[in-house]
């Protein structure tokens, strides 16, 4: 079993590093404004074994960057806006009823609704604002390099330790 001096494995570097990559793929979504129910940030994970690691994150992780283009939208997308407003603290302008005859919905729900709607379609013609505008690459894709560099850094290093003691290892076995 390698091990580097403070007993570091590769399961345990690639184990620290992603751990890392995924603190700083979330300061980025918070400090980029984009948080709205937290689901998203909850659906990162590390996953290591033996011969690999990987982060992962829900479907809609890779829209942090690019956005989310016009077309198909899933079922209930209205519903899934109303959410997103709900969990954003956005409020619609209440839609007053012109009778005094029994309503069922609120002018409260009644904006929601309206403004879900309109969100929803512009959404589904052109894309969210993120994709209109070009998206980013501050998220995810400048820390991923580095994340990478850094792994690699440090197994260079643990393998220049292994090499180390088999030469210390050879010489005193003469």
């Amino acid at each position: 079993m390698w091990s580097m001096k403070g007993g570091s494995t590769p399961r345990q570097i690639l184990s620290e590093e992603l751990e890392e990559l995924r603190k700083v793929i979330i300061a980025h979504h918070l400090s980029a404004g984009q948080k709205a129910s937290g689901r998203t940030m909850a659906s990162l994970r590390v996953d290591v074994s033996e011969e690999s690691g990987t982060l992962w994150g829900r479907n809609a992780f890779g829209v942090l960057e690019t956005g989310r283009r016009g077309g198909k939208v899933p079922m209930g997308f209205q519903a899934i806006i109303r959410q997103w407003m709900k969990d954003k603290g956005i409020k619609a302008t209440p839609i007053p009823y012109k009778t005094d005859r029994p309503h069922k919905y609120t002018p409260e729900q009644r904006g929601e609704m309206s403004l879900s709607f309109l969100i929803a379609r512009k959404i589904k013609r052109e894309g969210t604002r993120l994709f209109r505008t070009g998206g980013r690459d501050d998220i995810y894709s400048n820390a991923i390099p580095e994340a990478v560099r850094r792994v690699g850094d440090r197994m260079l290093q643990l393998v220049g330790v292994e090499v180390d003691s088999i030469k210390i290892n050879k010489t005193i076995n003469v």
